[in-house]
């Protein structure tokens, strides 16, 4: 029973800081689950993206009632598309991956090394944005296409594309901190559903007790609904803060997880 407690616990701080950070709440979920060993990795990803697709719809559904506008749906639409189709392609890739190596660890272990980089990047690029050139692209086929590779990519690695979500929305569309996380949870939702969708359609979902799925759902819903209100009262500079130590906690996650998979 104990270990229900610690999930539960688990997708609730991680939907917390997801909602606030627009960083949707997988990547930390999916680190944290592997440190834990007790369940495979193809489990994991699965959860880790109901999670995230619960935590994202209170969160985007909230801000939509209330206008929505801080989430630009031109821009944000055909880069959730282009997600969504890129999405579906890092699940093929996956599991090619997952069946050229038979050992499971060994998949986690490549998947540790690829999150450590793209944390790391994130990190850098987080603590020197203020003297990187943005640019606003408006195109809507190249969003498509942005859209199509932070989705692979993030699909890929499990973690539901906040992180990665946020730099493509600071750097090619020059958004400010709170404005990208709204909009990056945004992305989350359509690309997480139609992730969701593909599992169930080609019969791949795990072999997971369905209360765990529930409480981690719950999870993802309280905390993305407690992390919208915390969002409101901290400013940007409190926020980029919160962003740069998860960045930090989960490089240190992943080199502890690549050696248990070692």
């Amino acid at each position: 029973m104990y270990i229900y407690l610690i999930f539960l616990a688990i997708s609730f701080i991680a939907s917390v800081i997801g909602a606030i950070c627009g960083i949707g709440g997988g990547v930390l979920i999916k680190p944290t689950l592997d440190a834990f060993g007790v369940l495979d990795v193809a489990a994991i990803s699965f959860l880790s993206s109901c999670t995230v697709l619960a935590m994202s719809c209170c969160s985007v559904f909230s801000s939509l009632k209330k206008g929505g506008g801080s989430i630009d749906l031109a821009v944000s639409t055909p880069l959730g598309i282009g997600a969504a189709l890129g999405g579906i392609a890092g699940k093929q890739v996956f599991q090619m991956l997952s069946d050229f190596f038979p050992d499971p660890n060994q998949v986690g272990a490549v998947q540790s090394v690829c999150l450590f980089l793209v944390a790391l990047s994130l990190l850098l690029y987080t603590l020197n944005k203020a003297r990187i050139v943005t640019k606003r692209i408006q195109g809507k086929a190249i969003c498509v296409v942005i859209g199509f590779a932070l989705g692979f990519c993030s699909s890929f690695l499990g973690i539901g594309g906040g992180p990665i979500d946020l730099m493509v929305l600071f750097y090619f569309f020059s958004m400010e901190t709170k404005t990208a996380a709204a909009n990056s949870l945004y992305v989350i939702l359509i690309s997480q559903t139609a992730a969701l969708l593909q599992t169930i359609v080609t019969n791949n979902v795990p072999d997971v007790a369905l209360g765990l799925i529930v409480l981690m759902v719950c999870g993802g819903m309280l905390g993305g609904t407690f992390g919208r209100r915390l969002n409101k009262k901290m400013d940007t500079a409190a926020v980029d803060r919160l962003f740069v130590g998860v960045m930090s906690l989960i490089m240190v996650i992943c080199i502890y997880n690549l050696f248990q998979y070692m």
